[in-house]
């Protein structure tokens, strides 16, 4: 199965998005279609390659909308010197276009500029640059930083266009609507030319409104091109409710212009040249607020893109060469300076420095990084000058993928939409026969003489604008808006602080989870053992007692001999040299010591100052393992029973040691809780969240760790392939559950559980398997990522509430039900501010979500 993301030009509401859906999932071969009308992208997983694919845009096309493809390769702009004519150009177009890698070139003599796309992988800018030389023009240098992005001014053009347009519109609009409504006010004495007196010359006062209203008509064209098309097509949506609408109001002031012609000057007061005029004017501001908002819905895929730098120094034959970042290569040596950004993934092979991983993992501390450590792009490189090699370039790095992840999750669909969807499906064929249903009913109402008419108002006039004010007032945007817009906000304010949400139905499921599930090793703990505890028998140091445990257990593999060693090496502990080592399975070890002929208070023993040489090569035997060894030898603890029990009780592993048969003191290891796992917890509990805790442990050890953290409930000796079974046990109880975990054995738990979470440092299995990941290891982002999904869905919810509220409300209203009571007849012209803003007001509230602060 196959997967592809392709933007779309001309949606307007969500009854576009409804239809391209349906057109595509009628294709076979295809197993899922999604349109996100915010981001004006189908998403659409499918079997069958490139055929498939070619199927789908031309069932996008057939539609009545563009698929806006991308080129394949990259697009470069490259200035050339030298050129007098066309031949010139010509020539310069045949000598790149012969280059393998180059799949078009296009040279415009007036810019002075070849537009190429080529393939970075098999060609590099530097090849092209040297075959328009040879060709004997001059190749001018040119900044990766001008490249195109094509979607950024795609969209700043339509902005552009939009402004623009409703200039044009207000522009007319505005003195047209002056024209219209002066002779009705009778209260004040406004300026008003006699010339266009409609009384006196209504015959001019109609011509004159009717060429005030061409130019707006010109400038919503759109509405009417695409309005009728898609009415034609049988399948309405906005443009079409506008089209009609605004088209009736047109015609029967046509006709009235006629009468007027024809010498009834009566017909004067049943222009409705402005209405038009007003409602496409309003729209057409509507529509370039939203826009904008739109835009600043995907700030934040656009601020990740933005990190990656745009150019990288290569080793060549050891001469350092700066390159567009598209040209590097896997294998290629790459030098970074301080204070420059890492171009692409990779190794370090040289040099040392801290690198500023924070934009990956939200991490303020900069990380230590040698020969052998991975780089990642759009870090920074704080200090030293390293060289790597380059591994992952292009769509393959780190940052890549997270924006594609990103990128994903804002194309996906909440369960809480699919009402939304249905509704919209139907929405704009309803609203067509309730207008007509409305206007007819007060027509013949009205000429029954069962329904009062306004003073001035002709039966069609009334029902005219009845019939005008419910097309113009239904807004299906609003329904479209309200899931997209909040989804791509939340999930892209999730990848500012490190949290990244892989779809729509995971934010939305998060904000129901009552009951956490963390995997203790590695996720509530460090994952690391480290020494804790250092008891020291009766005269002997405690740093004497550590340093002939680890020079015993230097030799060790056991991860709890590598703590200690770890532990002394952290004191500055030098160690004896061992010998005669030997392991005592499942108890311990035992070995002897050079040198370690000292008194417990780590002075030469009796008769050192007089024979210094022969004490200080003195030996000592040590035995160092668990409580089952020192019984095996007969090695009573005396003393530190009490301290044996205690650290014991509090889930450590004490470590044993007895120098020459006598007690010397208890090491005590443990894997220490994170710093943020019991404030982590601490939050979950506010937000009446239950707290479990899974691991292998024994049950003394896992109570220890729950009472130290705070958790409400510890599942102990649960084996590896038993952790989802456990996970199951708690849904089966009916709750909904979320599984955090860091480990390729947590993958089962974190696929069973409701909510899988990852721990950003486990493995890219864990990472596979979890419907959230965490770019670091802070527990405090699992809290954070509850918060946010319970503040996007109730963004969600009050757009929904708002999109149905306005429509369930305003659709009535337009269609006279006020009047009915004696109530106000809603103008047309508010109707079309009032939908405008609704769309505007849906779109502001989404981007209310970007004043979402993490929980820590």
């Amino acid at each position: 199965m196959q997967s592809a993301t392709l933007r779309i030009g001309g949606m307007t509401c969500a009854a576009c998005a409804g239809r391209i859906e349906k057109a595509v999932r009628k294709l076979e071969g295809v197993n899922a279609a999604t349109v996100n009308l915010a981001a004006e992208k189908l998403f659409v997983e499918y079997a069958g390659g490139e055929r498939t694919l070619a199927g789908i845009k031309e069932a996008v096309v057939k539609t009545g909308y563009e698929v806006l493809d991308k080129p394949k390769g990259t697009v470069a702009s490259i200035p050339i010197g030298g050129m007098t004519c066309a031949a010139c150009s010509a020539r310069v177009e045949k000598a790149v276009g012969a280059l393998e890698g180059v799949e078009s070139v296009s040279v415009n003599l007036a810019t002075e500029k070849a537009a190429v796309i080529y393939n970075p992988q098999s060609i590099r800018i530097s090849a092209i640059k040297d075959a328009i030389e040879k060709a004997g023009y001059k190749a001018l240098d040119f900044s990766k930083d001008g490249a195109v992005d094509e979607d950024k001014l795609r969209k700043e053009r339509e902005i552009r266009v939009l402004w623009t347009k409703f200039i044009v519109a207000a522009s007319f609009g505005l003195p047209l609507l002056y024209i219209a409504m002066v002779p009705m006010i009778k209260l004040f004495n406004l300026p008003f030319p006699r010339s266009l007196a409609p009384m006196n010359f209504p015959l001019i006062y109609a011509l004159v409104e009717l060429l005030l209203v061409i130019p707006i008509i010109c400038a919503g064209r759109r509405f009417y091109t695409v309005g009728f098309k898609n009415l034609l097509r049988r399948s309405p949506n906005m443009d079409s409710l506008i089209a009609i609408g605004t088209s009736s109001a047109v015609a029967y002031s046509l006709y009235n212009m006629w009468r007027i012609a024809h010498g009834n000057f009566n017909a004067v007061d049943a222009l409705y040249f402005e209405t038009a005029g007003v409602i496409i004017t309003l729209i057409l501001l509507g529509k370039s607020l939203e826009a904008v908002s739109k835009g600043r819905t995907s700030e934040a895929i656009k601020k990740l893109m933005g990190l990656a730098p745009k150019t990288a120094i290569i080793i060549e034959n050891g001469v350092e060469k700066e390159i567009p970042i598209d040209e590097v290569i896997p294998g290629d040596t790459i030098a970074v300076k301080p204070g420059s950004k890492i171009p692409v993934d990779g190794v370090v092979i040289e040099g040392h420095t801290a690198i500023d991983e924070s934009m990956l993992t939200g991490e303020s501390m900069p990380v230590d990084k040698k020969t052998g450590d991975n780089v990642y792009a759009a870090t920074i490189n704080s200090n030293g000058a390293i060289q790597f090699k380059a591994e992952k370039i292009g769509s393959d790095t780190a940052l890549a993928q997270i924006i594609k992840l990103v990128e994903d999750a804002q194309g996906s669909k909440a369960p809480i939409a699919q009402m939304a969807d249905i509704v919209a499906g139907y929405f704009v064929p309803i609203v067509c026969v309730i207008a007509l249903l409305a206007g007819v009913a007060w027509f013949a109402a009205a000429s029954a003489g069962l329904a009062a008419l306004p003073p001035g108002k002709s039966a069609v006039e009334f029902s005219l604008t009845i019939f005008i004010s419910v097309l113009v007032i239904a807004c299906p945007c609003a329904l479209g808006l309200a899931t997209p817009t909040a989804i791509m906000v939340g999930t892209g304010k999730g990848a500012e602080n490190g949290i990244l949400i892989k779809g729509g139905e995971a934010l939305e499921t998060a904000h129901k989870i009552q009951t956490i599930v963390f995997d203790k090793t590695g996720t509530i703990t460090e994952g690391k053992p480290k020494v804790t505890d250092i008891v020291a028998a009766s005269g002997v140091e405690p740093d004497y007692l550590l340093r002939v445990i680890a020079s015993a257990e230097k030799g060790s593999e056991h991860p709890l001999g590598q703590a200690i060693v770890q532990g002394a090496a952290e004191r500055g502990l030098k160690l004896f040299a061992a010998s005669h080592f030997e392991a005592l399975a499942g108890r311990g070890i035992e070995a002897e010591l050079d040198g370690a002929g000292m008194d417990g208070g780590g002075n030469n023993a009796p008769g050192s100052q007089s024979e210094p040489e022969a004490k200080i090569r003195q030996r000592r035997r040590i035995l160092a393992g668990n409580r089952k060894l020192m019984d095996e030898r007969g090695i009573a603890l005396g003393e530190l029973e009490a301290d044996s029990d205690r650290l014991a009780g509090e889930g450590k592993t004490p470590m044993y040691a007895a120098l020459d048969g006598k007690i010397a003191g208890i090491v005590a290891v443990a894997d220490v809780v994170k710093p943020s796992s019991k404030a982590a917890v601490e939050s979950l509990h506010k937000m009446g969240i239950e707290v479990a805790m899974i691991t292998g442990d024994n049950k003394k050890t896992a109570a220890a760790i729950a009472k130290q953290v705070g958790i409400d409930r510890a599942l102990s000796e649960v084996l590896p392939q038993d952790k989802s079974n456990e996970v199951k046990k708690l849904q089966e109880s009916g709750r909904k559950v979320a599984m955090v975990g860091d480990g390729i054995n947590d993958a089962p738990a974190l696929v069973q559980a409701d909510i899988g979470i990852a721990i950003g440092s486990g493995t890219d299995v864990a990472m596979e398997s979890a419907d959230i990941v965490l770019m670091r290891s802070d527990l405090m982002d699992v809290p954070t990522a509850i918060n946010l999904s319970k503040r996007t869905i109730r963004t969600i919810k009050q757009n929904l509430f708002w999109a149905f509220g306005y429509n369930v409300l305003g659709i009535p209203i337009a269609a006279g039900a006020l009047s009915l009571f004696g109530g106000p007849l809603l103008n047309p012209m508010f109707a079309a501010a009032a939908m405008s803003l609704s769309s505007v007001s849906v779109l502001t509230n989404a981007l209310r979500l970007k004043r979402f602060k993490a929980s820590h």
